[in-house]
Formats: C-alpha cells, sequence, structure tokens
C-alpha cells in the first residue's frame, strides 16, 4: 500500500471520530506493510485531554507488539501532530510521521513549533506532510462550521 491508501485509512478514522462528536482527527501505525494500531480521537468521549488519535494508536500499537518502542513504525495522522503527540513519537521510536493538513493553531511538527527538530533530542523522526491534505483539512473545516 501507499502512504496515500494508508492516509486513506486515517482518514476514515477521522470520519468516525466526527460521527461521535469527537474533532476528526484519525491515526494509523503501520510497521511492515501490517496495521498495527487505528484510532480516532477520544478526548470526549473518554473525558481525557491526552486521548488525540495519535496517543490511542501509539498505545494500541505498543500493546500488539508487546513494545514501547515502535522502532522502523510509520505513524499516519489526518492533522499535523500538537506538541504532546509529537514528543510521544520520539519516545515511541517511531520511524516516520506522514500527515495530512496543517494545523497552524497547534501544529508542533512545522507550523507553530518545531518540536521534532530538536537538536537535543535522541531520536529523529522523517516527516512527509500533506498527503491527502485537502480532505484532511476538509474534515475539520465542515466539523468545526457545523458547531459555530
Amino acid at each position: 500500500m501507499t502512504d496515500s491508501d494508508y492516509m486513506q485509512l486515517a482518514i476514515e478514522q477521522a470520519r468516525a471520530a466526527g460521527v461521535c462528536g469527537e474533532v476528526p482527527v484519525g491515526a494509523v501505525i503501520v510497521l511492515e506493510d501490517r496495521v498495527l494500531a487505528a484510532a480516532g480521537n477520544r478526548t470526549i468521549t473518554d473525558c481525557d485531554p491526552t486521548a488525540h488519535a495519535e496517543i490511542i494508536a501509539l498505545r494500541a500499537a505498543a500493546r500488539a507488539l508487546g513494545n514501547y518502542r515502535l522502532t522502523g513504525a510509520a505513524l499516519y495522522v489526518t492533522v499535523e501532530p500538537c506538541a504532546m503527540c509529537a514528543g510521544a513519537l520520539v519516545q515511541a521510536r517511531i520511524a516516520r510521521l506522514i500527515y495530512g493538513a496543517d494545523d497552524p493553531k497547534g501544529g508542533a511538527v512545522r507550523t507553530c513549533l518545531q518540536v521534532l527538530d530538536a537538536p537535543a533530542l535522541n531520536h529523529r523522526v522523517t516527516v512527509t506532510p500533506g498527503i491527502l491534505a485537502g480532505e484532511s483539512a476538509a474534515l475539520l473545516h465542515t466539523f468545526f462550521s457545523a458547531r459555530r
């Protein structure tokens, strides 16, 4: 499968989260062409400010592997990760981050902050932005427009 194919799976997770009243963000973790985990945002459902799609997917992938280090894995997420999620990628030793839309209000990979570029970090994550960005951004736009 291609980056676009895996991102499409993340978009499906985002849509499902939106149906549940969550901000429509979805994430998928892949290792050696195998989907280890897929999740959507659950902050409202779980009453947990850390229940971002990325964090839920990281937890599930770690359980699936039996290891908190996800060395060699790729994370596909529909929106640029926040500072918390970017930090978690480093802690999990994610090899690649592939995301859809930039987040100009809270993105911590290349818009507001560049957490992954901090020179003191002991792990580097390869970043590919903009995969299915239009579709990812449209989900957010539609969701927030309906609530205003």
